[in-house]
């Protein structure tokens, strides 16, 4: 029993530090410039990105699509510049981590 406890609590731990280690990567790759977590900046936030799309199946290939392209007019009419700077994997990470957000 103990040992099953131990096992848990390293994986809660190592899913807490692939969080901070994915909103660290969106604050390093410029997401963190017009979105916040909780609140509108220049771009929607990342919790109503989710509640928008979190639903949908393919969500994340999807956003990885549009976050790596840019793209305009779903949000308003500023449009979120390409990112194609930012590695696939990274975005990735960072899609998936956004779409934790709720």
């Amino acid at each position: 029993m103990k040992f099953v406890f131990a096992v848990l609590f390293t994986l809660g731990l190592l899913a807490s530090g692939s969080v901070a280690a994915s909103e660290k990567l969106a604050q390093a790759s410029g997401c963190m410039t017009c979105h916040a977590i909780d609140r509108k900046v220049i771009g929607p936030s990342f919790k109503e990105i989710t509640a928008k799309y979190g639903s949908d199946k393919n969500a994340e290939a999807n956003l990885v699509k549009k976050v790596k392209a840019g793209g305009s007019g779903v949000w308003g009419q500023i449009p979120m510049p390409p990112n194609a700077h930012v590695k696939e994997d990274d975005i990735k990470a960072i899609v998936a981590w956004i779409l934790t957000q709720k």
